[in-house]
């Protein structure tokens, strides 16, 4: 309700159609009761007050009906689209704000989380409010008014047969909170149980190839079968309890119909109550009682929706580490400083340890060393993925904890050596940082990086789609879409993190020759295994266990005979291992 605020018009209006409707729904049995009246008591009936004959007395009823009939037609028809367009929109807006919300969460949240868990909460948790607010809202709602009205109505007919009517609601009721409170760790249980299963899918589904290389369809079979047979087990368990909710209820039904047909029956013989005022009544027990055999199916909607809920806003309310505001900034000059910094991940050992370092604007730096060692740390704590654990980052003389984060991040064009590619169309994807740019320069960022040939070659060129994770292209040919992307985002800092380990050795001298006129009057951090393309950076920084160990120029460090020495002469071939 609190989230829903913002709808309190359309679920009042909602609200309101559904008590209408649930009036109208009620009101026939009434008019079987008055007529019963004027067929039996004729010119004493109810209506002959009014100076009408029989037939006129059933001809007014008829017309009652068929308005009433109509009435309750059409407010169900407008309760029905008012509960569905709430639904729906809620829904909409739910959904954006998680997803929102879990695009701001730090990096950190994701190390152990499952996507496909967080997938089935973004689309099966929400779905299951859908379906609440669509029906169950409705049904609770209706139920309430329809009881209020009809114990009204029994009380003013026969107060003594009312207290044996009403008698076993407060007994439903009990039970249905009983049932309620048992059923909700169970449905809990369940979404868990169904996120875990849709965490397995999703991760088999993206490592479909993996599988099948390995031919492990079988294992993988066995892990799905063991999984979804704990979701059914969690079902199991739900289904039984729920499955009582409705007998219960039914039996203590029962007895409230039994106490009206009874003493309403003995009262009525003994001209203590009219004929119509005893049919009244028995109908007016079944719609007072009957109802409420509905709660089993309204209990286990809402505590399907409510375990949905705890999991949407468990997400929802994750507090976000690393926090996106700050001092603006339109463009930087690139002038890069490290002081003193310290990272580990999570509760695990330092994975740097005192690293200080700078790199003037417009200048070049290249980050070697063995994988492990700490180099692509450094790119993720420049854009702020994680924060250092201690020391500082400084960009341009200004601490980048206290940079507006958005901003921070439009001044780094990144080309990871895990690049990703959205399902779409090339063009599309390099154009992923200006989705309005022209088609004449993302041609021109293509050329620069070397794919404009092989693009140009595919079925539909530039419009050619590449397939969910660009599925359709090498690794080479993903690397040099993920550059073009880079360099038609034209950032004042561009990071290289191996962008040229899955090209070829003539791809990599081409793209080589472009980086030299991509990296002009850019600050230029380049990470690579490969020595050959970061040989005329303008100072090389060797890493070793989360240290920097060597620094200097390639002619330089060439002259030490250290590490950098040791791995240049081991790829040139100088040296045997």
């Amino acid at each position: 309700m609190k989230y829903a605020r913002a709808e309190r018009g359309k679920y009042l209006a909602a609200a309101l159609f559904s008590v209408l409707n649930k009036i109208f729904d009620i009101a026939p049995e009434a008019l079987i009761g008055i007529a019963v009246d004027t067929v039996v008591k004729r010119d004493n009936s109810l209506l002959a007050g009014f100076g009408w004959n029989v037939e006129q007395q059933l001809i007014a009823l008829g017309v009652a009906t068929f308005f009433i009939w109509v009435f309750e037609s059409y407010t169900e028809y407008l309760y029905s689209i008012k509960w569905r367009n709430l639904a729906q929109s809620l829904q909409h807006r739910l959904r954006l704000d998680t997803y929102q919300h879990v695009q701001n969460l730090d990096m950190a949240y994701f190390e152990d989380k499952s996507t496909g868990n967080l997938l089935s909460i973004l689309n099966d948790d929400i779905n299951q409010l859908e379906r609440f607010l669509e029906d169950g809202v409705n049904q609770i709602i209706q139920v309430f008014f329809s009881s209020i009205i009809i114990a009204a109505i029994f009380f003013f007919i026969a107060p003594v047969i009312a207290v044996f009517a009403v008698l076993p609601i407060p007994f439903i009721l009990l039970g249905a909170f009983y049932f309620q409170g048992r059923l909700a760790p169970r449905f809990l249980e369940v979404r868990t149980k169904a996120g875990i299963l849709g965490g397995r899918l999703a991760n088999n589904i993206s490592g479909i190839f993996t599988i099948k290389s390995f031919t492990a369809e079988n294992y993988e079979l066995k892990k799905i079968e063991e999984e979804s047979a704990e979701y059914r087990a969690a079902n199991a368990k739900a289904i039984r309890l729920s499955s009582m909710v409705t007998p219960v209820i039914r039996i203590a039904v029962l007895a409230g119909f039994l106490s009206t047909l009874l003493y309403g029956g003995f009262k009525t013989i003994h001209g203590e109550i009219g004929v119509g005022a005893f049919s009244v009544l028995v109908f007016l027990t079944q719609r007072l009682l009957w109802p409420l055999t509905r709660l089993a199916d309204i209990t286990v909607l809402y505590q399907r929706a409510m375990a949905s809920i705890a999991r949407i806003f468990d997400l929802l309310h994750t507090p976000i580490g690393i926090e996106a505001g700050g001092e603006r900034i339109a463009k930087v000059d690139g002038a890069i400083r490290f002081e003193n910094i310290r990272f580990s991940y999570g509760s695990g050992g330092p994975v740097l340890e005192n690293i200080s370092f700078e790199i003037p604007a417009g200048t070049t730096a290249a980050f070697v060393g063995t994988t492990g060692s700490g180099k692509t740390t450094l790119v993720k704590l420049l854009m702020r993925f994680y924060h250092p654990t201690s020391g500082k980052i400084v960009l341009d003389g200004r601490d980048i904890q206290g940079l507006n984060l958005e901003d921070l991040r439009k001044n780094i064009g990144l080309v990871s050596q895990d690049v990703f590619l959205f399902h779409g169309t090339v063009a599309e994807n390099i154009a992923y940082a200006k989705p309005q740019e022209s088609r004449e320069k993302i041609i021109e960022a293509a050329k620069l990086a070397e794919a404009h040939d092989f693009i140009i070659e595919m079925p539909e060129g530039y419009d050619t789609l590449v397939g969910e994770r660009g599925q359709k292209l090498s690794g080479g040919q993903r690397q040099r879409l993920a550059i073009a992307r880079a360099i038609l985002k034209n950032p004042r800092i561009l990071v290289l993190d191996e962008a040229t380990s899955a090209v070829d050795n003539e791809t990599e001298m081409a793209i080589q020759k472009s980086l030299k006129k991509i990296v002009l009057g850019r600050t230029t951090i380049m990470i690579a295994h490969r020595l050959s393309t970061i040989r005329n950076a303008d100072q090389i920084f060797v890493m070793e266990r989360g240290q920097i160990v060597e620094h200097g120029s390639h002619q330089e460090l060439l002259a030490t005979g250290g590490i950098y020495s040791g791995l240049w002469k081991l790829q040139t071939g100088e040296i045997d291992l």
